[in-house]
């Protein structure tokens, strides 16, 4: 769990003050040390890297404070697999390109793979070129969800519409027209939805 930068100094700062000093400080010095015109504020930080995990405090006892361990947070090791494109479809590698570690809290859906992403037909959506998407495998999409789709052997996302017998496959970017799909004259299969992204640098 990333913390803020405030919440950041204050944990750096009590894991120094009990190194030399074999005791946490006081509200009064932690409001001090941080720059904070109240010990009330010193106090509702305190509270915050409880709620984390960061450090317990023990009621009833001055300088209460003791520093723990936070739950590791969970990782997934996710391949890289190639492109994907957000615009006109294109070729995708299914070479695996690395493993990546991933914090899977960034996923609503659990990643098979990951593809970086070409274009900008999905900007409206926050997906981005550069970004790399996770795709949970599964041949199936209700209306609405966003899809990595695979047509005539080559490989898009886009928003997933089904009607009238027809498949249109939609970008989120108006400068981009939508794919208009006929599943039985069209090579064209679901390859998974998206599970989220990883934006590197």
């Amino acid at each position: 769990m990333t913390l803020t930068p405030t919440r950041q100094a204050l944990l750096d700062f009590l894991r120094q003050h009990i190194a030399a000093h074999g005791c946490p400080p006081s509200q009064l010095q932690i409001a001090a040390a941080l720059g904070l015109k109240q010990n009330r504020s010193a106090r509702l930080h305190l509270e915050a890297l409880a709620r984390e995990g960061y450090v317990e405090l023990v009621p009833g006892q001055a300088r209460g404070i003791r520093l723990r361990q936070p739950k590791p947070v969970p990782t997934l090791q996710v391949p890289l697999l190639g492109r994907v494109a957000a615009g006109r479809p294109i070729g995708s590698d299914a070479e695996v390109r690395r493993e990546v570690a991933l914090d899977a809290s960034l996923f609503r859906l659990k990643p098979d793979y990951l593809l970086e992403v070409v274009g900008e037909s999905m900007l409206l959506d926050g997906i981005l070129p550069g970004d790399l998407i996770g795709v949970h495998r599964t041949p199936e999409a209700r209306h609405g969800q966003t899809v990595v789709a695979r047509l005539e052997g080559e490989f898009t996302v886009k928003r997933f519409e089904r009607g009238n017998g027809r498949i249109r496959l939609l970008p989120r970017n108006p400068a981009y027209a939508p794919i208009e799909v006929d599943p039985r004259a069209t090579d064209f299969a679901i390859e998974g939805l998206f599970a989220g992204l990883v934006r590197p640098g």
